[in-house]
């Protein structure tokens, strides 16, 4: 197939018509509780670009929601999926093995954080990752209670809409959630009631404080969190709250687990964003990212703590399918090969600029934050922190119609957060920021 040229594109209005009828398909084929940001129906994708069946190209400021960081068709990707899918789908790994998964773990076990002895292993989701830690964590500690944060975000399984903090979508309706999960204060800077400089040092105090009184330290099996919480709206917490929390953890016993499945691989300008304050997770939990857009998960860490669960305990009938496992070898190769990590930095160096100087313009602009390519806006009232919905969905929308996919969070519904491809070219970039720059001009 020709190469997916570089450049936007538009002929009809976003959606067009194809998209349209497919729209009205898709209403009465597909659950209603299955919604979407933007109804183009993709047709091609590749690089920083995605084609609609109307022939639109779009500049793509999402990579299914930090997928796609080598992009949608990245040639190594789709060699080594095509190979394995022409040799075997399927055998399950549980039944009789072969060597694709055990490759993957052992890149895991060598580009995660830490040189102490690691195991991986592989499942299809992030939610499923997550789970599983937690059930590893359970059998190592031979605890039951669990801590997470606010505004964190974690699954949509039954255990993980526990974890996960917003009600809306992700857990309305859809409780009794699991037990044994209890909530504590993220440092999130530009919230903290008494000002940014105090955030991390009494937001670690306030956490380890509730985990004490109110679970007991002795209880807890693990500690999970996001080094940037990502769906809560890429807020990273202030420098030296993460290491207050892995040294409670270490001190108390309790397995600290990271969750990385939107911050990881290359995403944030280093392999793993835990990296940034020298973490060492107990337990990393990965996904997204790792395989080039085919589903892919893995917890990977301290040998000691993953092989505590007992033979037959870990796995799935679909767990690290052999031809997602050959997505993931040739992701990686991408990723080392291209240096996604420093063409994530250049990204972040690049957005952060130009973001910067659309907040001196527009008293809209609350804060721009975060790390490599991994970059968010939160929109507030004039003059004030009142979270301003409103004004980020009317942005997205303006985006949208000129071609540019964006994405919203925030557990304010108030944070557009830009997650491009790492192998964009930087005229793409440009063009979307200049696309983001407009709307905001028009707002």
């Amino acid at each position: 197939m020709a190469e997916l040229p570089q450049e936007r594109r538009l002929v009809t209005s976003i959606p067009g018509p194809k998209s349209q009828a497919l729209l009205v398909r898709k209403t009465a084929a597909v659950a209603a509780g299955v919604g979407v940001t933007l109804p183009v129906f993709i047709a091609r994708a590749g690089g920083g670009v995605v084609e609609d069946v109307d022939g639109n190209r779009l500049i793509d400021f999402g990579s299914g929601i930090a997928v796609t960081s080598v992009g949608s068709s990245a040639e190594a990707v789709v060699r080594r999926a095509s190979a394995q899918l022409a040799d075997f789908t399927h055998t399950c790994f549980m039944v009789t093995p072969y060597e694709g998964y055990v490759e993957v773990a052992e890149q895991l076990n060598e580009l995660t954080p830490g040189d102490h002895e690691k195991r991986s292993a592989l499942f299809n989701s992030g939610a499923e990752a997550v789970e599983n830690a937690v059930k590893i964590a359970r059998a190592y500690t031979k605890r039951t209670a669990v801590v997470v944060f606010d505004h964190g975000y974690h699954g949509r399984t039954n255990l993980t809409m526990a974890l996960t903090a917003k009600n809306m979508p992700y857990k309305e309706g859809f409780g009794p959630f699991a037990p044994e999960i209890y909530r504590v204060p993220l440092a999130y800077p530009f919230r903290w009631l008494t000002g940014a400089e105090n955030c991390a040092e009494e937001a670690a105090a306030q956490a380890i404080d509730q985990i004490t009184k109110q679970v007991g330290a002795h209880n807890v099996a693990a500690i999970v969190i996001e080094p940037i919480a990502g769906e809560g709206g890429f807020i990273e917490p202030a420098k030296g709250f993460l290491p207050k929390i892995a040294e409670f953890a270490r001190q108390n016993g309790i397995v600290f687990v990271a969750d990385e499945i939107q911050t990881g691989f290359c995403r944030t300008g280093q392999w793993f964003a835990c990296e940034d304050e020298g973490i060492v997770p107990d337990l990393i939990t990965t996904a997204k990212g790792i395989a080039g857009g085919l589903p892919l998960a893995a917890v990977t860490g301290r040998a000691e703590i993953m092989d505590a669960a007992h033979s037959g305990g870990l796995g799935g009938t679909y767990g690290g399918n052999p031809v997602a496992c050959a997505a993931a070898l040739g992701a990686i190769k991408t990723m080392r090969e291209q240096d996604l990590p420093g063409k994530a930095r250049r990204i972040g160096e690049i957005m952060l600029g130009r973001l910067r100087a659309i907040q001196e313009k527009f008293d809209v602009v609350g804060e721009v934050r975060g790390r490599g390519a991994m970059i968010a806006v939160e929109l507030v009232e004039p003059g004030t922190k009142n979270p301003n919905p409103a004004a980020t969905a009317a942005l997205a929308k303006a985006c949208h119609t000129e071609g540019l996919v964006v994405l919203t969070a925030g557990t304010y519904g108030n944070v557009l957060r830009f997650l491009p491809p790492l192998v964009m070219g930087e005229n793409l970039l440009t063009e979307g920021l200049d696309i983001i720059e407009s709307a905001f001009s028009r707002l």
